[in-house]
């Protein structure tokens, strides 16, 4: 009489007790080395040795040459490796799509342009590498974007409101500074004379918060520090971006009111210098994340969660 389990059982060529020298087989052969492998596994080499030989009389065919001071993977044992290697990547990229189900598919996210070029892009990398199962959809503009229009999962602004309908999570404070060259702060001889201001090019942008914020940021900045002069007198050039003002500053077009979170790396890399290291101001103004109150986004969860290792 036909019995599957009993043919099943005897057919099987490999074991679960030959699935343990298969993983030390594949260590061995990755290193080309017993010594290496027992390292890897934490058994000694004395142990891989035996289980290898164990595993080629069960096999029935040798898997390594062995000479004075090293081994090679004979003609079987090379076919034999790539099998366990892609097995074994096979597996373990199962093992992560089933542990991150819901790390998984697009996830739209809506930033200002400077937020979006200065601080968030540099860091996707990682993001990636991390979650490679999320697609992210990066949109950037002015204008406070409408959740359901465009399918935004969340969004990240720059200012001091509360919403109403939707669900925030702060993520960092910023503070402001004026910023500009080297080259510029000793031709205007700006280095601790905040007066020579006024014979500068003022940098800014015209949108830092709200849809026309014009010279606030240099205002708020010039009240707090008593700035004895008028700031509506002195040139000007306003963008729509507060990266643009950045880029000109860099350039020795002028002095730009930079935010520290945003322009770090050029701080670092002295492309920008502060002529005032002791006049930087807290803004009321911070960064928040936004998103709907509706809709549950479990990959939002991550992202944000993900956003605040760098605060």
């Amino acid at each position: 009489m036909y019995d599957e389990n009993k043919y099943l059982a005897q057919s099987r060529i490999v074991n679960r007790y030959q699935l343990a020298k298969l993983h030390t087989f594949e260590s061995a052969a990755r290193h080309l080395s017993f010594a290496l492998a027992a390292e890897e596994l934490c058994i000694s080499p004395s142990a891989v040795s035996h289980q290898i030989n164990k595993l080629e009389d069960e096999l029935g065919f040798k898997l390594f040459q062995r000479f004075h001071r090293r081994i090679e993977l004979t003609y079987n044992g090379k076919n034999l490796f790539s099998a366990v290697k892609n097995s074994l990547r096979n597996l373990n990229q199962e093992i992560l799509e089933i542990t991150n189900q819901e790390a998984a598919g697009t996830l739209t996210v809506y930033a200002k342009p400077s937020f979006t070029q200065c601080w968030l892009v540099p860091k996707l990398a990682e993001f990636t590498r991390q979650y490679p199962y999320i697609s992210l959809n990066i949109l950037s503009g002015n204008e406070v974007s409408n959740f359901n229009r465009h399918h935004i999962d969340l969004a990240i602004y720059f200012d001091a409101l509360r919403y109403e309908e939707v669900r925030y999570d702060h993520l960092m404070n910023e503070t402001i500074i004026p910023v500009c060259s080297h080259a510029y702060a000793l031709k205007q001889d700006l280095y601790g004379n905040v007066d020579k201001l006024i014979n500068c090019t003022l940098l800014h942008d015209g949108q830092a918060w709200g849809h026309d914020s014009n010279l606030e940021e240099w205002k708020s900045w010039a009240n707090n520090f008593s700035i004895p002069f008028e700031l509506n007198d002195i040139p000007k050039i306003i963008f729509d971006r507060s990266d643009l003002a950045i880029i000109a500053a860099i350039n020795h077009t002028g002095i730009a009111m930079g935010r520290k979170q945003l322009i770090s790396k050029y701080l670092e890399t002295k492309e920008l210098v502060m002529p005032f290291p002791d006049m930087e101001l807290l803004c009321k103004q911070r960064y928040y994340i936004l998103r709907p109150q509706t809709k549950y986004n479990p990959k939002a969860d991550i992202f944000i969660k993900w956003l605040k290792r760098y605060v």
